[in-house]
Formats: structure tokens, C-alpha cells, sequence
């Protein structure tokens, strides 16, 4: 299991497009939130996360994911996910997250 957390993103169709690699922790999870910091103060208000390469996520993780999610919503903006590992998807589903977040496949499902 890699440990140590990297990010890349871009922009297509007007969607934030991070994929994460490693362990989103509280390093990783911050690193997500500056990241959707800096589009979303120029606009971006729909942001996918693409955590293909990320097997473990842990509660300070998850507390940065809720924290995006809280802002996307006062701007009437929407968090998506994809490529997730079995374990997370769980996760995510006992949490509740699916309540305020969509999995899609792709950035090409977001309208």
C-alpha cells in the first residue's frame, strides 16, 4: 500500500478533474482541498475525483471530503467520484456521503 500522497489535475467541460495516489489521509486530504480551493474561488463549482489509485481513505480524509462538499453546495455546485476501490465505496456508503455525492464512470456523465 503506498502511503505517501500525490495529486494531478485539469479541467474538462468545466469540471474539476483531481486524481489522487496514496493514502488520503490528513495530508492527502488536504492537499485535495487547496487543490478544489483554487478553482473553486475562479468559478469551478462541479469537481470528480478520480481515486483509482487511492485504496485507503481514513476519517480526517473523509472530514476534508465533507468539508467540499458543505461549499459546493452553498454555490449550488456537485462532487462525483469514480474509480473507486470496493472497500471505499463501502465506506462511503456507511458515511452517508452518497447522500450529497454521485458516483459517475467518467467526467463525460456530468452534465
Amino acid at each position: 500500500m503506498r502511503l505517501d500522497f500525490n495529486l494531478t489535475s485539469n479541467i474538462e467541460n468545466n469540471v474539476l478533474v483531481i486524481k489522487t495516489e496514496g493514502y488520503i489521509n490528513n495530508d492527502g486530504g488536504e492537499k485535495i482541498s487547496k487543490e478544489f480551493e483554487e478553482h473553486f474561488t475562479k468559478g469551478i463549482n462541479k469537481v470528480l475525483i478520480d481515486i483509482k489509485s487511492s485504496k485507503v481513505i481514513n476519517s480526517i480524509g473523509i472530514s476534508y471530503l465533507i468539508e467540499i462538499i458543505e461549499k459546493l453546495n452553498e454555490k449550488n455546485g456537485s462532487l462525483y467520484f469514480c474509480n473507486m476501490d470496493s472497500t471505499i465505496e463501502k465506506t462511503f456508503n456507511i458515511m452517508g456521503l452518497f447522500q450529497f455525492a454521485k458516483k459517475v464512470d467518467s467526467v463525460n456523465e456530468i452534465e
